[in-house]
């Protein structure tokens, strides 16, 4: 990222951030909470107070972060060292990211950049003009990816609303800025819980650790008692996968029990993948973890991070996009298609190109473009 890209970033978050001022907000006690920021090519600053909006608005227009960040901890000192802090309680959040959910096509969607010789080519293993193994790869805009994440967001609020009790109102869902979502839980008695409760919870959601004695199959028992079709909780998550339809529990009950307790504990842990809740686990053990703060811009991609009212009809690349349509000329090396806004733009090579600034910030969010 060169000079003439900082400043076009900087310009084009400072303006979206004066602009959209209504979508960024303190949390609820921001006095107890430790705020932090990016600047572009920069490190990170942390362990920073602020209790108003009118002082977070200054923070965006003075230093003109790349990326803002909050805790979703509460602490009696929020701008001391980690150790001086003293936790109270945080938010239960839950991070759902497409790069972690194996989408069969996410290939078709990404690119590499050879950190030797800086090529950028199409998805493969090494680079193509050095031989290089050393890439990094680039994801672009994929709805694949996002659908295969709305799903998961919603599976793991059947989850949080089943199985927790968590009424429905006190959850939040959060467009990440980039390529998945973040769940919070409020005002519940799990912001209470520390890292050790909260690992528990993440076994439970992700369906990990699983033993054949919770769904009725004991070992060394004659008594095995495996979970009705209609049963609620992962015992009735589990029967509706196996069974498939009520009529079928007699018959499939009589094969588990033949493949005996080991065979039964292996088919639960191929069970893991195909229906346990596919979240970033060390994400929600993180008591002391700032996250994106709702509202600001992302620098991965120059989307914001906004609030989800309707998962269904969310549309990252159209809903989250807010810079504006002015026109810039950069030179473009993206050798895949991507979408915004609903226009379609790419592939170039080293192409100098006129397109929205949206398209632009967000090509050299994401290390294909550079301005002229």
């Amino acid at each position: 990222m060169n000079n003439k890209d900082i400043e076009l970033l900087e310009e084009s978050f400072k303006k979206f951030y004066f602009d959209h001022f209504n979508l960024i907000h303190v949390p609820q006690n921001p006095n107890q909470r430790e705020f932090g920021f990016h600047k572009f090519n920069s490190g990170m600053s942390r362990h920073i107070s602020l209790k108003t909006d009118k002082e977070l608005h200054l923070l965006l227009m003075q230093k003109i972060p790349s990326d803002v960040y909050c805790s979703n901890a509460c602490y009696s000192f929020p701008n001391l060292p980690m150790n001086e802090k003293d936790w109270k309680n945080a938010e239960l959040i839950f991070d759902i990211d497409a790069k972690d959910l194996n989408v069969s096509d996410r290939n078709n969607h990404s690119c590499i950049k050879c950190t030797e010789c800086d090529e950028i080519a199409s998805h493969q293993q090494s680079c193509p003009k050095c031989n290089s193994n050393k890439v990094s790869k680039i994801t672009l805009t994929c709805n694949d990816c996002i659908i295969a994440a709305k799903d998961q967001v919603k599976r793991l609020g059947q989850v949080l609303t089943d199985d927790f009790a968590i009424e429905p109102n006190n959850i939040q869902i959060f467009f990440s800025g980039n390529e998945g979502f973040h769940i919070y839980v409020n005002n519940s008695e799990y912001q209470e819980v520390g890292a050790k409760e909260r690992a528990e919870i993440v076994d439970y959601v992700m369906f990990r650790g699983v033993i054949p004695e919770t769904f009725g199959f004991k070992k060394n028992s004659n008594k095995i008692s495996l979970p009705e079709f209609d049963e609620s909780g992962w015992r009735g998550r589990v029967s509706k996968t196996l069974y498939g339809s009520k009529s079928k529990r007699t018959q499939v009950t009589k094969k588990i029990i033949s493949f005996g307790h080991v065979g039964f504990q292996k088919q639960l842990e191929t069970l893991k993948d195909q229906i346990g809740i596919r979240i970033d686990p060390n994400v929600t053990v993180d008591i002391h973890r700032i996250f994106r703060l709702p509202g600001s811009l992302n620098s991965k991609s120059g989307l914001a991070k906004i609030l989800v009212n309707d998962i269904d009809k969310f549309d990252p690349y159209v809903d989250a996009c807010f810079i504006d349509s002015e026109d810039i000329q950069v030179i473009a090396n993206c050798p895949i298609q991507f979408s915004l806004k609903n226009k379609k733009f790419g592939p170039y090579k080293q192409k100098t190109i006129t397109v929205p600034k949206y398209a632009a910030v967000y090509m050299i969010c994401k290390g294909v473009a550079n301005c002229i």
